[in-house]
């Protein structure tokens, strides 16, 4: 994986990049990861969420927008694990995810707002590939995103340090 630091992007990209705001904590094994952004927007419901981390994540991002509930988690450590499995380099989560002793030995980035143990309902409800907006920041299906210990930076284009 690329070496990158938050911190360094944002020095030499200041004005061009985006900057999530500091309410999502990490979850996953890998502390930073990067890749290109994918997404789903889904309200307490991960059936769409595990049908795209079942294809081909070619080093993705998936970038999920689940209205910011705390109701239930979208994400555990079998979607984690399919992720990871199907070569998706990060799960970002404006929502939940549960299973956190078992999310953290999953060799992947996972950043949500917090978890609760209560499963999602499975009805299939959800959309792929559309703007999210969570955290201060308009994720785009297409755009990069980079995530570190210091923080989450996304970027219309890839970024060099």
């Amino acid at each position: 994986m690329k070496k990158f630091k938050t911190v360094d992007l944002c020095d030499k990209y200041k004005g061009s990049v985006q900057v999530a705001l500091p309410i999502l904590k990490s979850y996953g094994k890998l502390p930073s990861f990067c890749g290109e952004i994918d997404t789903v927007k889904c309200y307490d419901d991960n059936m769409v969420v595990r049908q795209v981390l079942s294809q081909p994540g070619r080093g993705k991002v998936l970038v999920i927008d689940g209205g910011g509930s705390l109701h239930c988690a979208l994400v555990g450590d079998p979607l984690a694990g399919l992720g990871a499995k199907n070569h998706w380099t990060g799960i970002v989560v404006n929502g939940c995810v549960r299973d956190v002793v078992a999310t953290r030995k999953v060799p992947i980035g996972l950043f949500a707002l917090g978890h609760v143990p209560m499963p999602p309902d499975k009805h299939g409800l959800g959309v792929m590939g559309v703007p999210v907006d969570f955290a201060g920041v308009v994720f785009m299906p297409g755009h990069y995103l980079y995530a570190d210990e210091d923080g989450i930076v996304v970027s219309e284009q890839p970024l060099q340090e």
